[in-house]
């Protein structure tokens, strides 16, 4: 009975682990204490994609980072120095026209070619010669090479064989869990839908029973010089073989439901990542009788931070002369904005927090991205590839307490800086060390492309909008100076509360302002501010925004029954801040938080966010059109005619440009560095900003609502 119990618990805890990775306890975000810890030793910009594993590491790459890299116990991915030994390697083909064989041993040679990796037994076995019931016992890295076809073939066997081991009840999820496994398709585009279907279900069964996948599935197409695809897949692959972590068993995508195939995590509009644990399973679940003990800390909590905030201001009006035999006080040493509940629950929530203040998390786009299911509106509105993209934030605390902010008032407050400031390139480092070793996390998610997953380890551009206010950090200058020195994008949101920071900013690659209401009552109702003077500062934003000289946007985010019906105090605004660009986005529904009263009745359909722009336009004097739109995130971007050239839209980027422009040091304006849109990204096309290369995934039984008929406006 106990080793029943035992397996369930298992199970199930198979079943959770989804999610990103534990926190380490008594360390940083990075890894424990006493091994390799990233606030110790700094990672060198220029070597981080190696130190996660997405190509081979040079000898003097590894002595660049040897001081961080080189150690046994240190949680990089680089090559050690000792060689990676494997017992034994199995390349498994199956061919009618002997391509797959030949791959096979190609593979073969470069695997026993690669320094710093050594395996003892290499065998190349025909899929119709291995015996199936073996893979149950299983305990050689089996690499699959499968050429597929919508004919009959000598992949059929093992692939009926392995469907029914899926989908039988009586065989155990983890009855593979001793697999190790990579598997690579050739086939043919000219089959639609069936082009590596074969070996895409395949690989995606080994994985629901409990196997480990070491490297994305490659998918090489006869059409498109497939010996050089399988090459790049070849390369990528050996890569992690020098990663003795990519072998370590980790069966996490084990599946208990047969139909967990057709209701894959499609996300659905909203940031559906929002609240979700280590654990994968979402917000915190507490026992009923523990409710009392989690209320009291959360009490102490806000009690403590009460006091801190009073003794702040407190200091801030003592006498700086003391008479008498009264001893100053000695100035206390400036505390870390992330106190241990804080980090708890943003790393409950798949935060990794760099040092005392700063945050980096994966945003659901980019594993989107890296599965080919599309980009965020940014592709369609800027050129922006989601899977080459980091969400960070040098500052992960605020000025407001929005009402629909995604993070559920996890983060800390303030209108002050008074914390401990970390150095701007250990935030940086920090940040892509954290950023590549959730990407390599995400490897074993089925469907991950593996030229895409190789893509995602060279960052290009930079979204400083996770939470919190990034300009609020008192180097955010440095800051986005590191980035463009290394060739990533900035795109700056602030939330209109710090004038002095705006005016004093350097150029980044677009600077947002979040414009939540149009009057000083929707404003405080739905930012609920900190300052008292928080209009008066707003205001000021929108001006020192009209005098950058470079691309600015306006964000307004619509919620039905808070700011939607402000149209002509909108146009002011528009006016006094003369943006670039105007993003009107949906508000997304974050579910129940006890800190906003938000329903999805307060989330407007997409054709009433198109109703609300087209006022915005025909008040703004023919200044402004709509340009764009990507329907998918409920999202339109209105555009200054500025960047309509010959009756042709520019609101894309050209980020080299941007970076030549950037590093000269001369004068340059936002129309020196714009680029064309592509039509399908233009309000009205049919695809309403989805790219057509990418594949749209829909929820099976999804729940269809029909739009509101807008009435014609004369």
């Amino acid at each position: 009975m106990s080793g029943f119990l035992n397996s369930l618990i298992y199970n199930f805890s198979n079943i959770l682990s989804v999610g990103p990775e534990q926190p380490q306890e008594d360390g940083c975000a990075c890894g424990p204490k006493d091994g390799g810890c990233c606030k110790s030793e700094p990672i060198k910009t220029e070597s981080a994609t190696c130190c996660q594993g997405s190509g081979d590491c040079s000898e003097t790459k590894q002595q660049e980072v040897e001081s961080s890299c080189g150690q046994a116990d240190t949680p990089c991915g680089c090559k050690q120095n000792e060689p990676v030994v494997i017992e034994s390697v199995k390349l498994i083909f199956s061919t009618l026209t002997g391509t797959a064989k030949d791959l096979a041993t190609q593979l073969e040679a470069k695997i026993k070619s690669t320094s710093g990796v050594t395996v003892e037994n290499i065998d190349i076995l025909d899929v119709t010669e291995y015996d199936n019931d073996n893979l149950l016992s299983e305990t050689s890295v089996c690499i699959f090479i499968l050429s597929t076809y919508n004919v009959e073939g000598p992949l059929d066997w093992f692939s009926n064989w392995l469907h029914d081991l899926r989908y039988d009840f009586r065989i155990d999820r983890d009855v593979l869990k001793k697999l190790r496994y990579a598997v690579c398709g050739l086939g043919d585009s000219a089959y639609g839908e069936e082009f590596n279907l074969a070996a895409a279900n395949i690989d995606k069964w080994l994985g629901r029973l409990g196997a480990t996948r070491i490297y994305p599935l490659g998918e090489c197409d006869k059409q498109h010089d497939q010996k050089s695809q399988f090459d790049i897949w070849c390369n990528g692959f050996v890569s992690e073989l020098q990663d003795k972590h990519s072998l370590e068993f980790s069966p996490a995508d084990i599946a208990f439901q047969s139909e967990d195939e057709d209701e894959e995590d499609e996300e659905s509009d909203g940031n559906n990542d929002i609240g979700i644990d280590d654990n994968g399973s979402g917000d915190e679940m507490l026992d009923l009788e523990d409710m009392g003990n989690m209320a009291s800390k959360i009490k102490a909590a806000k009690a403590k931070r009460a006091e801190e905030e009073e003794d702040f201001e407190n200091s801030k009006a003592q006498a700086k002369r003391l008479i008498g035999d009264v001893k100053a006080k000695e100035k206390a040493a400036p505390r870390e904005m992330v106190s241990p509940m804080i980090h708890k629950n943003l790393t409950k929530q798949g935060y990794k927090v760099v040092g005392s203040h700063s945050g980096v998390k994966i945003c659901r786009w980019t594993k989107s991205a890296l599965r080919g299911r599309g980009f965020c509106y940014k592709h369609a509105f800027y050129g922006i590839q989601s899977h080459l993209c980091m969400e960070t934030t040098p500052s992960l605390a605020c000025a407001n307490k929005c009402v629909f902010c995604w993070r559920h008032h996890t983060n800390p407050v303030g209108t002050t800086w008074r914390w401990k400031v970390d150095d701007p390139k250990f935030i940086l480092d920090g940040a892509m060390e954290n950023h590549y070793k959730m990407i390599k996390q995400l490897k074993g998610v089925p469907g991950v492309k593996a030229d895409r997953f190789q893509e995602a380890f060279t960052i290009r551009h930079c979204a400083l909008s996770l939470v919190g206010e990034p300009i609020f950090y008192p180097h955010i200058n440095e800051f986005c100076n590191m980035l463009h020195e290394n060739n990533i994008s900035s795109f700056l949101v602030t939330n209109a509360q710090f004038p002095d920071k705006i005016a004093d900013m350097v150029p980044v690659t677009q600077l947002y302002v979040s414009v939540d209401g149009a009057t000083k009552e929707t404003l405080k109702k739905i930012d609920r501010p900190l300052f008292r003077d928080f209009w008066e500062r707003f205001l000021s934003c929108l001006e020192q925004l009209a005098l950058k000289g470079q691309r600015t946007v306006y964000r307004l985010t619509l919620v039905k029954g808070h700011n939607t019906e402000e149209i002509d105090n909108y146009v002011e605004l528009i006016r006094r801040g003369k943006p670039s660009f105007i993003e009107v986005k949906g508000v997304t529904y974050c579910g129940y938080s006890g800190a906003s009263n938000l329903t999805m009745k307060n989330v407007p359909f997409h054709v009433e966010v198109i109703d609300f722009c087209q006022q915005i336009v025909d008040r703004l004097d023919g200044d402004y059109e709509i340009s764009a739109e990507h329907a998918h995130s409920c999202s339109i971007l209105i555009a200054s005619k500025d960047f309509k050239v010959n009756g042709e839209w520019y609101t894309h980027i050209d980020y080299p440009k941007f970076f030549e422009l950037v590093k000269s040091g001369k004068h340059f304006t936002s129309l020196d560095y714009m680029a064309k849109t592509p039509e399908w990204a233009l309000h009205g096309h049919e695809a309403a900003g989805f790219d057509p290369n990418e594949t749209r995934f829909y929820r099976k039984n999804r729940k269809v609502v029909e739009p509101p008929v807008i009435p014609q406006r004369t």
